[in-house]
């Protein structure tokens, strides 16, 4: 499987995430699922995490079903969810895999001082023992 990324909204996704420095930022991807994920844009939310944010996202149920309700009404499905890891590597935390749901792509990126850097893509395992990588496409636009 292959997650595809038009690079505007790749663009929108870390000025967002970089935004949010010091703080993970996070949101849902949108778009169509097929022979190929083709994400069409995204659902910004706020970070509803109570405690440290820092290291921590949660986006609230709310925004979850104000997404999908948008996406279904645009034609289209909500497909996974994205989120910033401050000054740390891309790569799902044992809190991140706790809170994994089946089906869905989990976009990471790295924010190193507020700048965005290496982005990439999970999937749960099925055995929901851990996620496995997800290649990533950054797309022109109409590709």
């Amino acid at each position: 499987m292959r997650l595809c990324i038009p690079a505007s909204v790749a663009s929108a996704l870390r000025a967002q995430l970089a935004a949010a420095y010091p703080e993970e930022g996070c949101g849902l991807l949108l778009g169509r699922d097929g022979e190929r994920r083709e994400v069409t844009a995204l659902a910004p939310t706020a970070n509803a995490h109570a405690g440290a944010r820092a290291t921590r996202y949660l986006i609230a149920p709310e925004d979850f079903l104000a997404a999908e309700r948008a996406a279904r009404a645009a034609g289209i499905e909500v497909l996974g969810f994205y989120h910033s890891h401050p000054d740390a590597p891309p790569a799902p935390s044992a809190f991140d895999l706790e809170r994994a749901w089946a089906y869905y792509s989990y976009v990471i990126v790295e924010v190193a001082k507020g700048v965005p850097r290496e982005l990439q893509s999970f999937r749960l395992r099925a055995d929901a023992t851990g996620f496995e990588p997800e290649r990533v496409e950054i797309v022109a636009a109409g590709s």
